[in-house]
């Protein structure tokens, strides 16, 4: 039995591996790649410069690859590039970059990407996250690893969000996301480490003892953010050095913070 259904429609220059299956009615254009094992549902409309990765799965009316929503943009082939075993759901929109930002949005690996939600041209969305319903981008978002993201949230242009952070339902993120907070409410506040998270990712007692000192550094001491990066650097070595990396992940991201932190 044929893994393409008669009803959709391939362009001949498509490079499809064997295994892709394409739903009913599904559309894919001719600068389209797609990688072996990836199920298209029907009703999806993949185009553009699009290059799709392995064992993907694309459910039914998604729109993928299409010409970004920027008033500027003139046609140019900019692309869209996604991983590995993502799932992404019904309705959902990925469009593809602009020659006004790095010319690609970017999916990583193992996401998990829910009905409605909107990824706008030049983002970067890394490994491992889950966006639940209705998350919408605005354009040059990045987004690092094991990040959750409350249904109906919204990120402002050139926002950041920090690995394994946890927004709220319904959040509005204009200021950028330190790595391991959780952050809900409105108008958006830092309430404590994401410790749920942590812990489901096999994160020890002591690693997420000194994370939670970094987040009393940074938001809970009355310092300035000067003053607490230098008294986060200083943890280093606590616990045998266990978070070492994790002092310097959150480090690295305050120091390349241009917008703001969440407060």
């Amino acid at each position: 039995m044929s893994r393409i259904h008669p009803t959709a429609l391939i362009d001949p220059a498509a490079e499809l591996d064997s295994t892709v299956e394409v739903g009913a009615y599904s559309l894919i254009g001719p600068h389209v790649k797609i990688g072996a094992g990836t199920k298209v549902g029907p009703h999806v409309v993949i185009e553009g410069h699009t290059s799709i990765g392995r064992d993907n799965t694309f459910f039914q009316f998604s729109s993928i690859g299409a010409a970004n929503q920027d008033k500027k943009y003139g046609g140019e082939p900019t692309t869209l590039v996604i991983g590995d075993r993502n799932t992404i759901r019904e309705f959902c929109t990925l469009n593809i970059g602009t020659v006004q930002d790095r010319g690609e949005t970017r999916i990583g690996d193992d996401n998990w990407i829910m009905a409605y939600c909107h990824i706008a041209h030049d983002s970067v969305l890394g490994n491992q996250n889950t966006l639940a319903n209705g998350v919408t981008f605005a354009g040059h978002v990045t987004v690092g690893d094991w990040v959750t993201i409350g249904g109906l949230s919204g990120i402002l242009q050139r926002m950041r969000i920090g690995d394994h952070a946890m927004i709220g339902f319904q959040a509005h993120v204009a200021n950028d996301v330190p790595p391991f907070m959780t952050v809900d409410g409105n108008p958006l506040a830092a309430r404590a480490v994401n410790v749920v998270g942590l812990k489901r990712r096999d994160f020890s007692a002591e690693r997420i003892g000194v994370i939670r000192q970094v987040h009393k550094l940074l938001y809970r001491s009355g310092l300035t953010l000067d003053e607490a990066k230098a008294a986060i650097a200083a943890l280093r070595g606590a616990e045998g050095g266990v978070a070492d990396g994790d002092i310097d992940t959150m480090l690295a991201f305050l120091a390349a913070s241009t917008r703001g932190i969440v407060r």
